[in-house]
C-alpha cells in the first residue's frame, strides 16, 4: 500500500506538470536519491524524486478489535484497521545549470498540493481500493532538522519539501477467530440441528 500511495501521488504530479509545462516525459519519479552502496541514482538525475522518509502510527485513531456478525449465531474477530502517517520528501535532483528549473517545478508541485490537499475516490477514481483517502500536510522543518534529515539521506542538501500524508489505512478485515453468540448449542434450545 505504501508503494501504491507514492505511485498515485507521482502520477497526479506528472499529469499536472505535463499539462502546465508541456513536458514530453514524466519528471516526478518514485525513487531513492542513492543506491544501497551510497552511489547516486543515475535515473533520478534532473528529476523530482518522491521518496519515503518515515512512517508513524496515527495516534488520534482508536484501534479496537472488530466484532463482525457473520450470521448463524456466530461472530468473528478481526484486527482493526491500522492508520498510518507517511512522511514523504519531494526533492529537486537537478544539476547546477537547471537549478532555476528545479525551483520552478518544485514550486508548481507545492502549489498543486496546496490546491489538492485531499485525494479520495471522488476526485481520484484510480485511487487504490485499499486506500480510503490521502490528506497531505506540508511539514515545517527547522534548519537543524533539515540538516539532520539530509545528513541521514545523502549528506548533500537538495531543494525539497516534506509532506505528511495522513490516514493511510491497512485494512484489518481478515478474520482471525470465530465464536458462537449462543451459550448453548441450538439442539438444547429447541431448535433443529
Amino acid at each position: 500500500m505504501i508503494a501504491k500511495t507514492l505511485t498515485q501521488l507521482a502520477v497526479q504530479l506528472n499529469r499536472f506538470l505535463r499539462q502546465n509545462f508541456k513536458l514530453d516525459e514524466d519528471i516526478v519519479l518514485v525513487s531513492n536519491l542513492n543506491e544501497a552502496d551510497g552511489s547516486a541514482c543515475i535515473h533520478a538525475n534532473n528529476k523530482l524524486a518522491l521518496f519515503l522518509v518515515g512512517i508513524e502510527k496515527e495516534s488520534a485513531s482508536r484501534n479496537n478489535p472488530s466484532l463482525l456478525d457473520t450470521g448463524f449465531s456466530r461472530s468473528a474477530n478481526s484486527a482493526p484497521p491500522l492508520h498510518l502517517n507517511l512522511y514523504l520528501m519531494l526533492a529537486a535532483n537537478f544539476n547546477g545549470a537547471n537549478y532555476t528549473d528545479a525551483l520552478t517545478l518544485l514550486s508548481a508541485c507545492i502549489s498543486f498540493f496546496q490546491r489538492n490537499p485531499l485525494f479520495n475516490r471522488q476526485n481520484l477514481p484510480d485511487l487504490d481500493q485499499a486506500i480510503e483517502r490521502l490528506t497531505l500536510d506540508l511539514e515545517n522543518l527547522s534548519i537543524q532538522d533539515a540538516s539532520n534529515l539530509w545528513g541521514m539521506l545523502s549528506g548533500k542538501y537538495l531543494p525539497s519539501v516534506l509532506y505528511k500524508v495522513r490516514m493511510v489505512s491497512f485494512d484489518g478485515a481478515d478474520i482471525y477467530s470465530q465464536s458462537s453468540l449462543l451459550s448453548k448449542p441450538i439442539s438444547e434450545l429447541g431448535g433443529k440441528a
